[in-house]
């Protein structure tokens, strides 16, 4: 059983009539504001606990108010790949939506906070408010373009590209949520982000320390300072 732990829930508000359904955070602003019909609640993840897990029935779909989480595919040779690398504001188990079950298993990467959102009460929520009407396929677009996003990266054939691809992806988005763009803690140890970038561990640490003495970034354990962002774009972004 996943180890979640319930916070307090908070009163509940009226639904602004203005809810903006372009807001890649709604789902915190729809705990937040607890709209008539919707029964959300806060849960705290426990580092290397489990949300939910590959085959389990799909009933609801999480916001990540704080922290982080990673997914995970179990390969038929017992192994584990990372595929994907969530923060606050995104949204997990959408994936559950095709065959009723998750088709992942979602790891917290530290304590985390997340808002569990159950799909049938969000269903009969986004047909009765005209403003929510398209939040669902906004949704699933959403994901669409982020698995997109993935496999246009493991095309890139060099391991500086990867990477690099995937720092500036990773500073958009911290800096999206109001957190600084160019220094962060990076929660995948550097065999995950192997995984999730297809390298090798050896391969990630030898693109980090390539990048580290062209001065582009520096690096301390997991704590990562962009130094220079032309030259990772230079590097990262397609041509």
């Amino acid at each position: 059983m996943p180890s979640l732990i319930r916070t307090p829930s908070r009163t509940p508000a009226p639904v602004c009539a203005t809810l903006d359904v372009d807001n890649l955070c709604l789902p915190c602003e729809l705990a937040r504001v607890q709209p008539a019909g919707l029964r959300l609640q806060h849960r705290r993840v426990k580092r290397h606990s489990a949300l939910y897990r590959e085959g389990d029935r799909f009933g609801a779909m999480y916001a990540v108010g704080a922290g982080s989480f990673k997914s995970v595919l179990h390969v038929p040779s017992g192994a584990e790949r990372v595929s994907g690398f969530h923060v606050g504001g995104e949204i997990l188990g959408l994936d559950g939506l095709a065959r009723d079950r998750y088709e992942s298993t979602a790891i917290a990467l530290e304590d985390s906070d997340i808002v569990v959102i159950p799909y049938g009460e969000l269903r009969d929520f986004t047909q009765s408010v005209p403003l929510a009407h398209d939040l669902l396929p906004r949704l699933l677009s959403r994901e669409v373009v982020r698995e997109r996003s993935h496999l246009r990266l493991l095309a890139r054939h060099g391991a500086e590209e990867r990477l690099c691809a995937f720092l500036l992806d990773l500073s958009g988005r911290m800096l999206a949520r109001g957190f600084s763009g160019t220094e962060f803690h990076l929660r995948l140890t550097r065999e995950e982000l192997g995984s999730y970038l297809g390298l090798k561990l050896e391969t990630v640490s030898r693109a980090f320390g390539r990048l580290r003495e062209q001065r582009v970034l520096a690096v301390q354990g997991r704590h990562v300072r962009l130094l220079d962002l032309h030259a990772l774009e230079r590097v990262g972004l397609p041509h």
